[in-house]
């Protein structure tokens, strides 16, 4: 007589042991996490003539475009304390990997809604997948930077081998904010719009184009925005300067660790109720 199992669905409400279950997914599908970033790269830049070129067109536009305005005297950029083509490029550099961070638990998510309620898969590796392809585009723009900085005379310092680290520091700091918004952002077409209205504006509310002003209320606004430090920091270790917001720093990536472990068993909760709610 053939044994007989029964398989039901795990009711539990335990953060600990959520989390737990949630690690072990993530650990357990780093191959899978692989497979699909590179898949999704490759169809990314298949039919394209320009290829990698594209990963820098975000940035390295709108960098011309701020490095034109000021030169033509249109907008007169303060004193940056060096090359301003070098302070640009490596702001919109780093508010680029912030902002696709954000973004990418939701489009990573919404891109395989069609095999999530149809195969039973760790949803984890979505998560992982989308970090591998920030990585991956992340690394080709840092090579452009890389060039920037001996083009202008600054070249190599010490400090940027501690460069790759500011990133990662970033890119915590985005997917954690990422994994709070994917399931509402799911539910809600609008919140998508919403989120890339809201970082058109917060932009400016951080020294990604020019440096934090010596008075008023911009400035106010730019010492408190969490995502200066992280940009502030990075740059200073890019140009071999010393950090002078480290404190601040190091309390944002505190703040993430926590809040990124409750992200990751919200989103665990979360998705496969959204998914089936969607699918019906």
């Amino acid at each position: 007589m053939l044994e007989t199992r029964v398989y039901q669905k795990e009711n539990t409400t335990r953060f600990g042991k959520l989390l737990g279950d949630s690690i072990r997914d993530i650990l357990s599908s780093r191959f899978l996490a692989k497979q699909l970033a590179i898949r999704d790269i490759k169809s990314q830049y298949r039919q394209s003539y320009f290829g990698l070129l594209w990963i820098f067109v975000a940035p390295l536009g709108t960098a011309l475009v701020w490095i034109f305005l000021n030169n033509s005297g249109t907008v007169n950029v303060t004193d940056t304390g060096m090359p301003y083509p070098v302070y640009v490029f490596s702001g919109t550099l780093l508010w680029s990997i912030i902002t696709e961070s954000i973004n990418s638990p939701m489009s990573s998510t919404n891109g395989a809604r069609s095999i999530i309620s149809k195969i039973n898969f760790p949803k984890e590796a979505l998560i992982i997948s989308g970090i591998y392809k920030l990585m991956f585009n992340s690394s080709v723009k840092v090579i452009l930077l890389i060039v920037l900085l001996f083009s202008f005379g600054i070249g190599f310092n010490w400090s940027f081998l501690l460069f790759p680290l500011a990133l990662l520091g970033a890119v915590l700091f985005g997917t954690t904010v990422g994994l709070f918004l994917t399931p509402i952002g799911m539910l809600y077409s609008d919140i998508g719009r919403f989120i890339s209205l809201g970082l058109q504006f917060l932009m400016y509310a951080t020294p990604v184009v020019y440096a934090i002003p010596k008075e008023g209320v911009v400035k106010t606004l730019m010492e408190y925005n969490p995502i200066s430090p992280l940009i502030l920091t990075a740059r200073d270790l890019a140009i071999g300067a010393i950090p002078d917001h480290l404190s601040y720093y190091f309390l944002v990536i505190g703040l993430c660790i926590p809040l990124s472990l409750i992200g990751l068993v919200f989103y665990r909760i979360s998705i496969p109720i959204i998914v089936e709610r969607l699918s019906a």
